[in-house]
């Protein structure tokens, strides 16, 4: 073995082919879900869902290889969202911010928990999200949403107070 040969990089094997379509298949309609809670919008939700699909294709060699691409298909299409948003509300001001939908019925949650989870904010909601929707661990929310681990724990735990109060409350009192 000479000395060049030693130094060389091993070579990466590029995911099969059909490794892409496996993974839309077995993670589109989740992360649609979750972006549809989180961002409390079907519409956008489905545009961000598609956005970072497309964005995981075009790296699918660079996202295949992380721990959890779903996470980070979910992170994109937040985040394409939220920069969608901002650039709206520059464009043209909106009274109380964003106009909210009424309450989006899921097959995963039901109008109540629905609309307790529209009052969450959005940093929130997303933790839950991760949390319970997409069944993530602590670290690999921090690590799909950009956070501390404790700043994870906090925000579920702050979340998960709210829901219980305001799914705890009479109907009436809604």
């Amino acid at each position: 073995m000479t000395a060049e040969t030693a130094r060389a990089p091993a070579p990466r094997s590029e995911p099969p082919p059909d490794a892409f379509e496996t993974f839309y298949a077995e993670s589109v309609d989740r992360v649609y879900r979750a972006l549809a809670v989180t961002l409390v919008d079907v519409a956008l939700a489905r545009e961000a869902t598609d956005e970072a699909m497309t964005r995981a294709y075009l790296h699918w060699s660079k996202v295949s290889r992380l721990n959890n691409p779903g996470g980070w298909v979910f992170r994109v299409g937040l985040n394409w969202a939220t920069s969608w948003r901002r650039k709206l509300r520059r464009e043209r001001p909106l009274a109380d911010d964003f106009p909210r939908p009424a309450a989006a019925h899921h097959d995963t949650a039901d109008a109540a928990v629905t609309e307790a989870l529209t009052a969450l904010p959005v940093q929130q909601r997303a933790v839950v999200v991760c949390r319970v929707l997409l069944d993530l661990s602590t670290v690999d929310t921090a690590t799909v949403l950009g956070l501390p681990e404790g700043t994870v724990r906090s925000r579920l735990s702050r979340a998960l107070a709210a829901l219980r109060a305001d799914l705890t409350r009479p109907e009436e009192d809604r």
